[in-house]
């Protein structure tokens, strides 16, 4: 088996979308069998929530450190920024989570 290029554990390691399937292409057979591998790998996603609510937490705390600590405001924002970006990160995992482990199936 071939080694992964790190980019791609790193992408594999923050970004969910290679775990799921395409839901709207396909027969009806194909469609359905889609789904069910989708709702089988949603747990995966309350990984990536804490993944990136750490994540967020981190950067949090090292804007905090560089604007107290160090009094440099446009060095903290280089850890404000993508911590505020984590919020609706985490808002698009809870929705996607909701949608195939909580809500009924729709196919």
């Amino acid at each position: 088996m071939q080694a992964l290029a790190f980019r791609t554990l790193l992408y594999r390691y923050f970004f969910f979308g290679w775990l799921y399937k395409d839901v709207s292409r396909g027969s009806v057979f194909e469609r359905a069998a889609a789904w069910r591998h989708n709702r089988d790998n949603a747990n995966w996603l309350l990984t990536y929530f804490r993944r990136w609510t750490w994540c967020g937490l981190a950067c949090y705390g090292l804007g905090s450190l560089a604007e107290l600590a160090l009094n440099s405001p446009g060095l903290s924002m280089l850890f404000y920024v993508p911590g505020a970006l984590v919020v609706p990160g985490n808002a698009v995992i809870a929705a996607c989570w909701i949608g195939l482990k909580v809500l009924p199936a729709s196919i």
